[in-house]
């Protein structure tokens, strides 16, 4: 049978002058070597297989024969560690040696074997946002935080910035549904009424007149992400996604990754498949519901059919800063392509109260000057 998940990797680029292996380099938008510092700009040319490019596999096909396309064609460099207080896997392909996990800070990191049924990224968006851009916007968020602690600054220092490669699924599907539904059409009447004093008056009263109402409707999905990680925070994820899956992605090769942490995926493609599948059911009950004519509608019913799913395996940058403060951990995290952040702080409840006192007092004084 063949192969499914063709892989798009390429052998290791050796450095021109010294011979080391070269590295992407976010700030320079190149390969960078880190022994020497000789500078190779990345082109087209340079995958194995330029053809090949990014591919959207069938998912039904993936189904069908899971045990192609797996590991990663690393020429046997790839190691992986858990950590054993969040749980998340991180791959190295250098030989680096992880001290504390980068997710949540636990010292608890042990080797983890290695699976030879995971999929092999086949993409990867390559950072684009330098460690030194990253740290500024961080310490530009952590200054407009009004409510935060006065040591939070020294208690969730840039210092701790890791760049990250996150596992993502992307699915496309062509849908094609049938609606129906009551669609409501308000109309007002006129109706007397007795006020407080037993005067007789009216008022308009709005009413729904509501007539069946059916249609169908084709969408194309194209793209839609479902994080496959397990490291970063879901809610923060969601605040700085889009990445730009669409139009920017390169076929995956060691080189991007090499003297980065990639995050090994624990939501698999079938748990991704469902959370895909429900996000989709959700959103075409609300494009459905667009169509309905009238004001309101009621009992809306949506039959869909999906046709030519397809997915993508892709690995995402995000800059990322764990820390804990008090007995709560908190994450920051921004977008290595885009530089879009979020983040979870702590709140002082010193300050507050003092805001809340402070508003307090400006609505008595407004209050007496009134008088």
């Amino acid at each position: 049978m063949a192969d499914v998940y063709t892989t798009a990797t390429v052998g290791k680029h050796p450095c021109p002058e010294c011979g080391g292996d070269l590295q992407w380099n976010a700030a320079r938008q190149s390969l960078v070597c880190p022994y020497c510092g000789t500078v190779v700009p990345w082109s087209k040319g340079q995958e194995a297989d330029p053809g090949a490019g990014v591919v959207e596999q069938d998912l039904q096909a993936a189904f069908r024969d899971p045990a192609t396309g797996r590991g990663w064609n690393d020429g046997g460099a790839r190691r992986e560690v858990k950590c054993q207080s969040c749980q998340a896997i991180s791959v190295f392909v250098d030989g680096k040696v992880a001290k504390r996990c980068d997710f949540c800070g636990s010292p608890s990191i042990i080797a983890h074997e290695t699976s030879n049924d995971a999929i092999t990224p086949q993409s990867v968006l390559p950072f684009k946002v330098s460690d030194g851009q990253v740290r500024e916007r961080i310490r530009q968020w952590y200054g407009s935080r009004w409510f935060a602690p006065n040591r939070l600054k020294s208690a969730a220092l840039t210092d701790t910035l890791h760049g990250v490669y996150l596992p993502y699924w992307t699915f496309d599907a062509q849908v094609s549904a049938r609606w129906q539904a009551d669609a409501g059409h308000y109309y007002y009447e006129t109706e007397s009424f007795r006020n407080a004093n037993g005067q007789t008056q009216t008022r308009q009263v709005q009413r729904v007149r509501w007539v069946p109402a059916a249609g169908s409707l084709n969408h194309l999905f194209d793209d839609e992400l479902v994080p496959g990680t397990t490291g970063v925070h879901a809610k923060l994820l969601r605040q700085v996604e889009p990445f730009p899956s669409r139009t920017d992605l390169k076929a995956y090769s060691p080189e991007f990754v090499r003297g980065w942490t990639v995050e090994r995926y624990q939501i698999d493609l079938h748990k991704a498949e469902k959370i895909n599948q429900q996000a989709m059911a959700e959103q075409m009950q609300t494009l459905c519901g667009q169509q309905v004519p009238g004001d309101t509608f009621r009992d809306l019913q949506v039959d869909a059919q999906y046709q030519g799913r397809t997915f993508k395996h892709i690995l995402v940058p995000v800059w990322l800063v764990s820390y804990t403060y008090g007995a709560r951990h908190f994450q920051v995290v921004a977008n290595g392509y885009t530089g879009a952040i979020a983040g979870e702080q702590p709140y002082s409840w010193v300050k507050i109260a003092f805001a809340v006192l402070a508003v307090l007092l400006l609505i008595l004084v407004a209050t007496m000057l009134s008088q």
